[in-house]
């Protein structure tokens, strides 16, 4: 049986030697994703990381990533599962890890696309400058929220404001439970309060919309691949009109200011909400990131 470990921030340098010299992956290999959502592991072997998380009530393994023997690393995981006793069910494949997977055991898996775990992939130019007719809503939005906050300031996230960011989060929370009793925040809640936690350790960054010492909108990230950002989280107060579009677009040019080298920005998926979907194709993205799983076929009519 595969001994993995659970994530620490002491981790987090040695993993990105793994995942940023490696081809483009899906939101779920950030580290900081890794560290702040659900139970999940790793294990180095054969050159490579594999890992195990537990969401929902189902084990599930993310593909892994490494220039070692992945094919190995493959063939430990598929033991594993049967010593535990479990599906052996592999998320996180992109086009080039199916085909990959297919060709070293022709026939084992089932692999199929799942639309709610697509990322939405932004050129960082489209969000920071918000040009053309197919952004003329979202430029309406900002322009708004310029009008209405002359004054505001753009705030990098740092030791000093954390806490002001972090009472601002809990109150949109607060807010949403009033006025969604039965919507399930708890997950994100606790993500992004470990976010707060360990923000340093996990070289997270973000900014803040100020206005008179009061957070208006807040967001962060953390850098996914050389030329890709991850935006994790993003809250705005509900009653400032354009909150949301306006530190999206400012989180965007302080990005490209401050690293030159990034060309996309990576808003994660939609987890198959509506509402959450057409609010990310709304800001036209350069591309989706089509991600598939691999289930076993011996364990395909598994619980």
């Amino acid at each position: 049986m595969i001994q993995f470990k659970r994530l620490s921030p002491d981790h987090r340098e040695k993993y990105e030697q793994y995942l940023m010299t490696g081809p483009t992956r899906g939101c779920e290999y950030s580290f900081a994703n890794k560290y702040l959502w659900g139970k999940q592991q790793m294990a180095y072997l054969h050159g490579c990381i594999a890992f195990f998380s537990h969401f929902h009530g189902k084990s599930i393994y993310t593909y892994p990533i490494g220039s070692g023997d992945r094919k190995a690393v493959i063939e430990d995981i598929l033991q594993d599962a049967r010593e535990r006793g479990i599906p052996c069910r592999i998320s996180g494949l992109t086009d080039g890890d199916r085909e990959e997977l297919e060709s070293w055991f022709p026939g084992m898996f089932q692999l199929r696309a799942v639309r709610d775990d697509f990322d939405y992939v932004y050129d960082i130019n489209d969000l920071a400058d918000l040009r053309g007719r197919k952004f003329q809503k979202k430029r309406n939005h900002v322009n708004r929220f310029h009008a209405e906050h002359p004054d505001f300031q753009v705030v990098p996230l740092n030791g000093e404001n954390l806490l002001a960011a972090r009472e601002m989060v809990a109150d949109w929370y607060a807010d949403r439970k009033i006025s969604d009793p039965n919507g399930d925040y708890l997950l994100e809640s606790i993500a992004i309060g470990r976010a707060f936690d360990h923000y340093g350790a996990l070289h997270m960054e973000g900014i803040a919309l100020v206005e008179d010492d009061r957070v208006l909108a807040v967001t962060m990230g953390s850098r996914l691949s050389p030329d890709t950002f991850d935006i994790h989280f993003e809250k705005a107060r509900e009653d400032v009109d354009g909150a949301y579009a306006a530190v999206n677009c400012e989180f965007a040019r302080y990005l490209r200011l401050k690293y030159p080298e990034i060309q996309f920005l990576n808003r994660e998926d939609d987890l198959g909400l509506e509402g959450l979907r057409k609010a990310k194709l709304s800001y036209n993205p350069h591309h989706l990131l089509e991600k598939h799983r691999a289930t076993r076929l011996e364990d395909l009519y598994e619980d």
